[in-house]
């Protein structure tokens, strides 16, 4: 799965495609509306892997099917799941994604109970 902000900015995603092309589209599918859009990413080959360069438009909190197609052929050389947030993760510095974060607010408060 892929972690991406909810930026309008350009973000960088690494793939490790089937065929190794740098003339692809991408095709994103909200998992929330089910509606797709297509994006024209510039690519380059870095190793084994391609980086896919572009402009997302993603909403916070949202699931996205990413199917990366080669332009040639019409194949799908890639797929993957994108998951759209703004929190810090990093697993190893033990910080999780979590949906209440900011908004659940503990109320202290005295358990006494009185019983007349």
């Amino acid at each position: 799965m892929i972690k991406l902000q909810p930026i309008t900015t350009e973000q960088t995603i690494s793939i490790l495609p089937r065929v190794y092309s740098t003339s692809v589209t991408m095709s994103l599918r909200d998992g929330s509306t089910n509606t797709s859009v297509s994006i024209t990413p510039s690519a380059v080959l870095s190793g084994n892997y391609v980086n896919l360069t572009a402009i997302f438009d993603l909403k916070e909190g949202r699931f996205y099917d990413l199917k990366v197609i080669e332009i040639s052929s019409t194949d799908i050389v890639y797929k993957d799941k994108i998951f759209c947030t703004a929190q810090s993760t990093d697993q190893s510095n033990n910080e999780y994604y979590s949906v209440n974060k900011d908004t659940y607010i503990e109320n202290g408060g005295n358990n006494d109970f009185i019983i007349l």
